[in-house]
């Protein structure tokens, strides 16, 4: 190979490597910024095909989807001053890429590591203006959307990112007041629990003696119908025996004796003193006639 063919190869490739370097594509996921010897020229570079000046220009991307921030376990103190042990999560994307690019250099860790702290000085300012009710169940969604509007005022002037979203994934209580928390709620729930039966006890009482005087008014009532039945019973009978009576006498008066005897000598045992003239055997006595 001459001279010639060697130059003209080197410079053939020395025209591909410059090509190559002028041309760049930004993603519809990516925020770009374009640097000439480090300064920024272009502050946001839209998607698509572009053209630089190789060696001296230079594009710096950022991921532009949206991001998680894991926070790690914080402490805060409450308005009573009651300690919580609190896990948040933040939801961020690059809003405004040039920011981004002078406040962290374009490197995520050091935008994380910057919002985290951000992030734990929004949090503890807003359990420290609420009550431990309040934090974990009264105001939660309020005081979680307080610390996303704060978040994401600072985070957009100082870092340029954008604050979609922050979440509180769990609130505990530190580890040396558990046992004792644990303690007084379940001395609570037994005082509950003995007031609950105390209660119980005494609707148990009343509901027995509604019954027990229910009862004795069923009793009293079913009794006197009882009764009433009977007499109403009684005077009919008395009435069929008057009129009994009234049609023979002397049939009704054979009969009447006729139980008598019977009543009378039931048993073999039974003796009777009378009269032999006596009322009692006027039938008997009739018999031998």
């Amino acid at each position: 190979m001459g001279n010639k063919s060697l130059i003209a190869l080197i410079v053939g490739v020395v025209v591909a490597l410059v090509a190559w370097n002028s041309f760049y594509i930004v993603l519809q996921t990516e925020r770009a910024v374009l640097l000439r010897f480090g300064k920024v020229v272009e502050p946001d570079v839209k998607p698509g095909l572009h053209v630089k000046i190789p060696y001296i220009n230079q594009v710096r991307k950022f991921d532009a989807r949206l991001m998680t921030l894991d926070a790690s376990t914080s402490r805060f103190l409450t308005l009573e001053k009651k300690a919580l042990m609190v896990d948040a999560f933040a939801k961020w994307r690059v809003q405004d890429a040039e920011r981004y690019y002078t406040a962290t250099s374009g490197i995520k860790q050091i935008a994380d590591e910057r919002l985290a702290r951000r992030l734990e000085a929004a949090l503890r300012d807003q359990f420290g203006k609420r009550t431990l009710h309040e934090a974990v169940s009264g105001e939660r969604d309020a005081l979680m959307g307080q610390v996303t509007a704060a978040l994401n005022s600072a985070a957009q002037r100082e870092l340029g990112i954008e604050v979609v979203d922050v979440r509180v994934k769990a609130i505990d209580l530190p580890k040396e007041v558990n046992r004792s928390v644990f303690d007084r709620m379940s001395s609570e729930r037994e005082r509950e629990a003995r007031e609950h039966r105390a209660k119980g006890r005494e609707l148990a009482e009343g509901i027995r003696a509604d019954a027990d005087r229910q009862r004795r008014v069923i009793l009293a009532e079913a009794y006197r119908e009882a009764e009433e039945i009977r007499g109403e019973g009684d005077a009919k009978a008395a009435e069929i025996y008057a009129k009994a009576y009234s049609q023979d006498p002397e049939f009704y008066a054979f009969y009447r004796s006729l139980q008598a005897y019977r009543q009378s000598f039931a048993e073999k045992r039974d003796v009777l003193v009378l009269d032999p003239k006596s009322e009692f055997f006027r039938y008997l006595e009739k018999s031998r006639q």
